[in-house]
């Protein structure tokens, strides 16, 4: 069988020795198979293309991929999934390191035994901090509410996909790309393998709680139409008790002649449905602006130098 790596790297100049020093130790074990590694570039600014150039400089099974700017992972792993489509199979890593290449065996053993897509499932989350493991925990009960597809919790980016599940993820054409999403969504059999994250070897991550808040936000409206439909039914809420309340302030006054509450009751319900306005633009916004980017139609990313590739 043929088995492509794919990692896509950014800025991990510091991590990459001991990736390919550890993932080379895990294919020395495996004869039997024929590797090749995809590396993306996916925009560096460190010496990470440099190393990556004299790696493959007399390594064939070494492709570089080497994209124009930054686009974002998503981008960067479509780009390496276009090119690992006549393998096998491909098995997408980090180059932290935090998904250790040791899971490369437990893969290949679940895809022997007819499964198209094997991801790596993390045991716990006991090296994250407490808001990390909360927001986390938020995130997959509230996607799998919404979405019609539920996604396994702790279910990252590392995973083999055989040769028709990588088409059929191909095949999707969104621009926006949720990849955890996209991999859950086109089905086919599916098995997982548990396993403990390990520290990241080298560098410093490149995510910050903004951006994985933005990140969630994507996952979020890139799998449901839910939201909109739950404003909605929260909108008609709102107006059903507002109108029962009015009913209630109508009936105090005109039988026990109760003054209507003045001007600090009517301040708080002026602000209450401003800010319930708000939210619900800001819902709407967050789905047009899904649409607006949809409908430009841009290529994903752009291509700047390859490197060993048909």
């Amino acid at each position: 069988m043929k088995i492509a790596l794919l990692l896509a790297v950014y800025n991990e100049q510091e991590a990459l020795p001991f990736l390919w020093e550890e993932t080379q130790a895990v294919l020395r074990k495996l004869p039997q198979e024929q590797f090749e590694y995809i590396f993306v570039n996916d925009g560096s600014t460190d010496g990470t293309l440099g190393w990556l150039k004299q790696l493959a400089q007399g390594n064939p099974a070494v492709k570089v991929i080497s994209l124009s700017r930054n686009f974002g992972k998503e981008a960067a792993l479509t780009a390496g999934l276009a090119e690992a489509a006549r393998a096998d199979a491909v098995i997408i890593l980090d180059a932290d390191l935090q998904d250790p290449p040791s899971l490369i065996p437990a893969f290949l053993e679940k895809y022997r035994e007819g499964y198209d897509i094997v991801y790596g499932q993390r045991q716990n989350r006991r090296q994250d901090s407490f808001l990390k493991r909360f927001t986390a925990r938020c995130f997959y009960k509230f996607y799998n509410v919404i979405a019609s597809r539920p996604m396994p919790e702790n279910a990252g980016d590392c995973r083999l996909l055989n040769r028709r599940a990588i088409q059929a993820v191909l095949a999707l054409p969104e621009r926006e790309r949720f990849m955890k999403g996209l991999f859950n969504w086109v089905g086919f059999r599916t098995a997982p393998v548990p396993f403990t994250r390990q520290p990241r070897r080298a560098g410093k991550t490149k995510w910050n709680y903004w951006q994985l808040w933005n990140f969630a936000l994507e996952g979020l409206t890139a799998s449901s139409t839910i939201p909109l439909r739950l404003w909605t039914y929260f909108g008609f809420a709102v107006s059903g008790f507002a109108f029962l309340y009015a009913v209630w302030v109508a009936v105090q006054k005109m039988v026990y002649g109760n003054p209507v509450s003045g001007y600090a009751s009517l301040m708080v319900t002026i602000l209450f449905f401003s800010g319930v306005q708000l939210i619900s633009l800001g819902v709407l916004g967050e789905y047009l602006g899904r649409i607006f980017i949809e409908v430009k139609q841009r290529p994903l990313y752009f291509i700047a130098e390859k490197i060993n590739c048909d």
